[in-house]
């Protein structure tokens, strides 16, 4: 079976497209951890450049993968990775490494020498994605530093 070339496309974080996988994102966390799945406070306005990006990924047309970056920190040369997510039907198809990869180019040509993530315990695909791709532990940060099962990543561009 040929491998289908996966499309990015930037996207407004408030478009159709980008709400639906969100909330499919949402979902998925919410299965995992109990309730709306993440209650980090979230502005439309972190994800429009040269502050952020929302990317969503495409294959064969339909799309099944999305992630964003907003500027984090005062310094400004920060980029928090948010809102990964790859329908599970695409999942072991590269659509997250690629769509992580399009976020840390976007980040870089948008002056961030540094992306950051929070992650949870109960998300071992995500914890190993992150790890092979060169990301490290940090300390903790953001919405849920202080909860059990928190993990933060973060990686030099």
């Amino acid at each position: 079976m040929p491998v289908s070339e996966i499309d990015i496309r930037a996207v407004p974080f408030d478009s159709a497209v980008a709400q639906k996988l969100i909330r499919a994102a949402l979902a998925d966390l919410g299965a995992r951890y109990g309730g709306s799945g993440d209650d980090t406070p979230v502005d439309v306005a972190e994800f429009v450049p040269p502050d952020g990006t929302f990317l969503v990924a495409y294959l064969d047309g339909e799309p099944v993968g999305c992630g964003g970056w907003r500027s984090h920190g005062a310094e400004g040369d920060t980029a928090e990775l948010k809102r990964m997510y790859t329908a599970p039907d695409s999942r072991g198809r590269g659509v997250a490494r690629t769509v992580l990869a399009a976020i840390e180019r976007s980040a870089l040509a948008h002056g961030r020498k540094r992306v950051i993530l929070e992650c949870g315990d109960k998300q071992p695909e995500a914890i190993a994605m992150y790890a092979s791709a060169g990301y490290e532990r940090i300390p903790n940060f953001g919405y849920y530093k202080d909860s059990p099962g928190c993990i933060s990543f973060g990686r030099t561009l």
